[in-house]
């Protein structure tokens, strides 16, 4: 076998196991969300290929030791997405599969909106929009200044760059030349108040974070492909002192269960009870239907 042909198996073995991360991680969130008869399952299924590329791919954790002192950071700027990172933190193997089933019930280590006391893996408390990136800011300077190789990832939402904090943070980490900081926007087009584009425009958002001096690209984040070539792209650019890095993920609510992606609604889903089964059959035939391709 020819090198090209080497590595061309290589790439495509990290495509699957990705891909089937983000099955796993989206098949996870339908069982959380039936727990409760409703929740944020839209937003989960839609950034489940980030979350997958970041925890099956990027991230550079120990499962059995959260703490671990040279870890990279993972900050979940929106809380509410939390049971999508429960998904991945179990896919991960930092928190049981079976401790999924308590997600926000009274006593759970699973909240509804991500809290860090409670959760391992979780490290900051999410849900005031704005603050996440700040916060990234902060981990990613002291990092540098303890002489760590650790890297920053910050997942934020479109929502949050309606939010003036947000904006503070990005010129503050040009401003530092934090290398070592990646973030992620989940581009969804969608806010609690309704479709981003009506609550406050944004865009041209790309050109709004290249102003503000960061390396940003602009993917479809439901395309894994296109995301680890944007992480890959991240990565080149990582180092002590350099241009924070922010990719701009194009995605769908309901991603993967053509049941729930066109639904109304869909920033806080109920789901009838007899709706759970078939959104997972959805869920399957749909990735074993790419799988076969």
């Amino acid at each position: 076998m020819t090198t090209r042909g080497k590595a061309s198996d290589v790439e495509a073995e990290r495509l699957a196991r990705v891909e089937g991360a983000a099955y796993r991680i989206r098949r996870h969130a339908l069982n959380m969300g039936e727990v409760q008869g409703q929740g944020y399952v839209g937003q989960a299924l839609g950034a489940a290929d980030m979350l997958a590329a970041v925890y099956a791919d990027q991230l550079r954790f120990r499962a059995e030791d959260p703490e671990w002192e040279d870890r990279d950071r993972f900050l979940l700027s929106t809380g509410h997405y939390a049971i999508g990172h429960y998904a991945a933190l179990a896919e991960a193997g930092i928190i049981p599969v079976k401790e999924l089933e308590t997600y926000g019930s009274d006593d759970s280590r699973l909240p509804m909106s991500g809290m860090s006391t409670y959760t391992p893996g979780m490290e900051i408390s999410g849900g005031s929009l704005g603050h996440g990136l700040s916060i990234a800011v902060g981990a990613a300077l002291g990092l540098r200044y303890q002489g760590s190789g650790s890297r920053v990832y910050n997942f934020l939402s479109d929502g949050e760059l309606d939010e003036g904090s947000t904006w503070e943070a990005a010129m503050g980490a040009h401003h530092h030349r934090l290398g070592n900081l990646t973030a992620m926007v989940d581009i969804n087009a969608l806010q609690a108040d309704g479709k981003t584009d009506t609550v406050l425009r944004t865009e041209p958002v790309t050109e709004k974070w290249q102003a503000f001096g960061w390396y940003a690209q602009r993917v479809n984040g439901n395309d894994v492909g296109a995301l680890l070539a944007a992480f890959d792209n991240a990565a080149a650019q990582a180092a002590a002192v350099g241009r924070p890095s922010v990719i701009l993920c194009d995605t769908k609510v309901g991603r993967g269960v053509p049941l729930l992606e066109d639904r109304e609604k869909a920033h806080f889903m109920r789901i009838e009870e007899h709706e759970w089964q078939l959104c997972r059959e959805q869920l399957t035939t749909g990735f074993e239907g790419k799988a076969a391709r």
